[in-house]
């Protein structure tokens, strides 16, 4: 790795592990907890788990795995420009969504409703439940026992309530400061991820049309250059070098903008990194309200696009169908999960109860979802 700026996380500064573990030989500490995050079985889990279009509409839409290798992908590239540490740029990329629900945002919504009553369900924290708690593979831990540094970039969001709980992960929300410039990399490498490819997804699908986009600004601009440079171009091929041509847009302008904020700062390390108001990883004023303009466009366009809302409408309703009917009777679980129901459930009743249930579900594909709820409520179908 090229030697790293200042103001980059180094290992020489990390906070270390919630247990202590002897250096490892060849591999920094942030290759070693990107390793542990692809060995997860929760990592696996991502091939399954939907993008936008739930996991058995086709092959070719994003999941949420393929969507986390192109958030690490874009974040490499923005740490490298930097000065930046990359390998943990890296590691809370691929680790961002591990605690998602199966359906997406639709999922989400419907657990969070879900557990309403029992503290609520935010898929940020419960991707830290994840890699904290939840994991198997070690004998001397629960979970994955990651640096601070990838735990840091993982909560992304957390309400102020949660923050009281969660120790020194939870200050920088009580006190207003910001995490790693890393962890800020992988927070609008998200983003740039995310609207770029929902884009591409919804022309595949037939819900979005080149037209309707070609008034957006961003894509609008880049669909001129590709016209003027190839008259010819048409197809999957046109698709592809606009949207490879919008990601580059923003990556340069997020490495030029995020240049000067930090140049003007001039930080003497990431303790004043962290100390900052606002993050100092930023699109220029223009192209952020690009980017918005874009992501205001997809939600009316696609996300709340009557078929997209039918899958949505009966994706809700398998997990709040799930949620009641094993909250009501968690003998219908499988024999170890009745056990963590009960081990949660000694310890703090119905919340534990009920947060036994929600780790279940968040932890379901797609596909296993559909097939649980089929069993559970199809008198036809085998147990």
């Amino acid at each position: 790795m090229a030697e790293l700026a200042p103001y980059a996380v180094s290992k020489q500064q990390s906070r270390g592990r919630r247990h202590s573990e002897a250096t490892p030989p060849y591999r920094s500490e942030y290759q070693r907890d990107r390793d542990r995050i692809v060995h997860s079985s929760a990592f696996r889990r991502l091939e399954y788990k939907t993008q936008v279009f739930v996991n058995h509409e086709g092959d070719m839409f994003r999941t949420r795995l393929t969507h986390s290798l192109e958030v690490a992908q874009i974040g490499r590239a923005v740490a490298r420009a930097l000065g930046l540490n990359e390998d943990l740029t890296e590691a809370i990329s691929l680790a961002h969504d591990l605690g998602h629900t199966p359906f997406g945002h639709a999922g989400q919504d419907a657990l969070n409703g879900c557990m309403q009553d029992f503290g609520g369900f935010e898929h940020n924290l419960q991707s830290l439940r994840v890699v904290d708690e939840l994991e198997e593979r070690y004998a001397d831990f629960c979970g994955l026992n990651l640096t601070f540094e990838t735990r840091e970039g993982i909560l992304k969001h957390c309400s102020l309530e949660h923050a009281r709980q969660l120790g020194e992960l939870g200050v920088r929300f009580l006190e207003g400061h910001q995490p790693s410039l890393e962890a800020q990399i992988a927070n609008v490498a998200d983003a740039v991820a995310y609207n770029n490819h929902d884009v591409d997804d919804g022309l595949r699908a037939g819900l979005l049309s080149i037209e309707q986009l070609c008034e957006e600004p961003l894509f609008g601009e880049q669909y001129r250059l590709v016209r003027n440079t190839y008259p010819s171009l048409d197809g999957r091929r046109l698709v592809h070098e606009i949207i490879r041509r919008m990601i580059n847009r923003q990556v340069v302008d997020l490495i030029e903008a995020s240049r000067r904020a930090i140049e003007e700062l001039s930080p003497a390390d990431v303790n004043e990194v962290r100390t900052c108001s606002e993050p100092l990883l930023r699109f220029s004023a223009e192209m952020q309200a690009q980017h918005q303009t874009l992501k205001r466009f997809l939600r009316v366009n696609l996300y709340q696009h009557y078929r997209v809302h039918r899958m949505t409408n009966k994706s809700q309703r398998v997990v709040r169908d799930l949620f009641g009917t094993i909250f009501s009777d968690p003998r219908l679980l499988p024999l170890d999960h009745q056990e963590k129901v009960r081990f949660l459930a000694e310890r703090s009743g119905d919340a534990g109860r009920a947060r036994a249930v929600a780790d279940y579900i968040a932890g379901m594909t797609d596909r296993y979802a559909i097939a649980e709820h089929s069993k559970l409520f199809n008198p036809t179908e085998l147990t």
